[in-house]
């Protein structure tokens, strides 16, 4: 059957409900027709920009945090299906962090209900949910595909080369600001079936749910299928978006960080005995 790492199931989870909990408060304090803020903010497109910023922080403080570091920070079963394609994840592990992240999804929208009550109900907040735009299912769907591919796409090119890898979660985040600034309108900025069906059951709002269930993972599956043909597989060397030099925790992957080139040459490479050397299925 092989290990459980309930741990790093349990972190996946909480981060996602982090940072769904950051989405309610950020679009009720940015959207609430009561809130002072949007009375001060008149611009859509600025309110947009300042929710993106604090969404793009939030994000980058997760994959740099100590339980983002040891679960890999996926927060998106898109992500660790393509890891899992790539032979990085194994299946069981695959199932239980995506399960998680649905949980963790739900749960996250869960607290800010609890938290923020009538506010995060209302017509202008939604649960902060994804809801297609008005040019239609179409454009959504493509939107969605698109912003999935760029950010798979970066991923991986980031994260596998030694000295842009340590920056792949600032890039990260840089990438959901701008999205949701300037995407947002086409289909409400998801990238996430967990993220966006957490909103959803809380929203009641099911419209268009089945694009954010099939061009995310499918985006960035074509991601992958493309870095690989240029790179080769081999060139993916971990699943995890940020990887520390100093390891703590076994890493929970088909782990060959060691080989990228470059990688921990000011190091001591002692410090890495700690990562595993998992098969890849």
């Amino acid at each position: 059957m092989g290990q459980l790492h309930w741990a790093e199931y349990a972190i996946e989870a909480s981060l996602l409900g982090t940072f769904m909990v950051a989405a309610c408060v950020a679009v009720a304090v940015f959207e609430h027709p009561a809130s002072p803020v949007l009375r001060r903010f008149t611009s859509p497109l600025i309110r947009r920009a300042l929710i993106g910023t604090l969404m793009g922080l939030t994000a980058i403080a997760l994959i740099y945090s100590t339980p983002g570091q040891r679960s890999g920070a996926h927060m998106n079963p898109g992500t660790t299906l393509t890891f899992f394609f790539l032979g990085k994840v194994r299946p069981l592990d695959a199932t239980f962090y995506i399960i998680a992240q649905f949980f963790g999804g739900f749960g996250g929208v869960l607290v800010a209900r609890a938290a923020l009550r009538r506010a995060v109900a209302h017509d202008k907040v939604r649960f902060a949910a994804t809801l297609p735009g008005s040019k239609g299912l179409r454009t959504a769907w493509i939107a969605e595909f698109t912003i999935a591919f760029l950010m798979m796409s970066m991923v991986l090119w980031s994260s596998n080369l030694a000295s842009t890898a340590p920056y792949t979660g600032i890039f990260a985040g840089l990438m959901v600001a701008t999205f949701i600034a300037i995407e947002s309108p086409l289909s409400g900025m998801s990238m996430n079936p967990a993220r966006s069906l957490g909103s959803a059951l809380h929203a009641r709002a099911f419209r268009g749910l089945w694009i954010y269930f099939t061009a995310p993972p499918l985006a960035m599956l074509g991601a992958a299928l493309l870095f690989t043909s240029i790179r080769g597989a081999g060139c993916v060397y971990c699943a995890k978006l940020e990887h520390p030099h100093d390891v703590v925790h076994a890493c929970i992957f088909n782990c060959r960080i060691e080989q990228m080139p470059g990688w921990g040459r000011d190091v001591t490479r002692s410090s890495h005995s700690g990562i595993s050397s998992l098969p890849a299925r």
